[in-house]
């Protein structure tokens, strides 16, 4: 059992191709304009781009019902999943959201899709926390927002992030997860925290010689093949993953999830980067927290609710498991998510 979350956590964080060929073979790709969901003919979609305070220039599409009306909206971030593009689930999310009357931004995170930074396909607790404060900067300088009024969600690893970026913006009126992952807590201890401290110490020592392999190439290698090459006794969530990002129901190809992978030392810095250390100070800002009833994740999400003051609400979806909310409209929960933000973006 041990060795097979081992197995599971190293294809998480590392998912997906072989270092510097596949990796050009993505960026040949980046001109599509493939999207992994329909977009309602209530709603607009255009293009916008915006710098977070790295300078790192973010691309987002931004979503805004076409019965808009004068008066300025409520507004919401959305990112994630983690390793996942704004045309797969936040962008689904964006449009059912500007559907119920809000306008909505879907982005790509730093060094990955469409956004800028290089080397590519990096993640970073710092940087992707800010992310969100940086779309948060971009929706309260719009004419058509009330930037009283804006909240976040984030997906999967990006949940994580989007509850550290809400506790010290308070710019951030009202924060929302789905089917969440705590990435610095399962990079340092390992899925259901199995990592023993000798583990996490080899690891160090790996990502160390990797870097001097990385400096002397003067470039970072990537991992190898993970959901393209799924093996029959990987984890039953492993083989959901892919039943999502290398299917027609998930895949794009700026997504590394679908077409790539991280760097081989992308988890150091979150080994060591609690996030949610000061979820409490999100409060007296209300959280939403919603979860799969068979969600290999669900306890990051319980953890997360436990450690937050409240006003606080955690939902568990019945028998759905991690990846039924990246994309299954009909069970996961808008309607919850459209009271939310209604009463608490007013």
């Amino acid at each position: 059992m041990k060795k097979t979350l081992m197995v599971a956590i190293a294809t998480f964080f590392m998912l997906g191709a072989t270092a510097q060929h596949k990796h050009t073979e993505m960026k040949q790709l980046d001109t599509t304009d493939h999207y992994t969901f329909q977009l309602s003919d209530k709603v607009t979609r255009k293009k916008v781009t915006f710098k977070n305070r790295f300078g790192i220039t973010l691309s987002g599409d931004l979503y805004i019902p076409k019965s808009i009306g004068t008066s300025p909206l409520p507004a919401i971030a959305i990112s994630g999943p983690y390793g996942a593009v704004k045309e797969q689930s936040s962008g689904l999310y964006a449009n059912q959201l500007a559907l119920r009357g809000f306008i909505t931004l879907a982005f790509d995170p730093s060094y990955t899709g469409e956004s800028s930074g290089e080397p590519r396909n990096i993640s970073s607790p710092d940087i992707n926390t800010e992310d969100f404060s940086a779309a948060v900067d971009y929706l309260g300088v719009q004419n058509n927002i009330d930037r009283n009024k804006i909240g976040i969600i984030g997906i999967c690893g990006f949940g994580g992030y989007a509850l550290n970026a809400a506790a010290p913006d308070k710019r951030i009126k009202a924060v929302a997860t789905s089917t969440m992952y705590d990435i610095s807590r399962g990079a340092a201890n390992g899925y259901y925290d199995k990592k023993t401290s000798e583990e996490r110490l080899n690891e160090y020592v790996q990502i160390g010689e990797q870097r001097w392999k990385d400096v002397q190439n003067g470039t970072p290698a990537y991992g190898a093949t993970g959901l393209a090459n799924v093996a029959e006794n990987a984890p039953q969530f492993v083989k959901e993953y892919a039943a999502y990002y290398r299917t027609d129901r998930g895949f794009h190809p700026r997504s590394l999830n679908s077409n790539a992978s991280w760097s081989l030392t992308n988890a150091v810095t979150n080994m060591n980067a609690p996030i949610l250390a000061y979820i409490r100070e999100i409060s007296p800002r209300p959280v939403l927290i919603i979860a799969g009833e068979k969600a290999h994740s669900r306890y990051f999400s319980e953890t997360a609710y436990e450690n937050a003051a409240s006003p606080k609400e955690l939902v568990i979806v019945p028998n759905a498991v991690h990846t039924d909310l990246y994309d299954k409209i009909d069970i996961i929960p808008f309607d919850k998510m459209e009271a939310f933000f209604k009463q608490n973006l007013k």
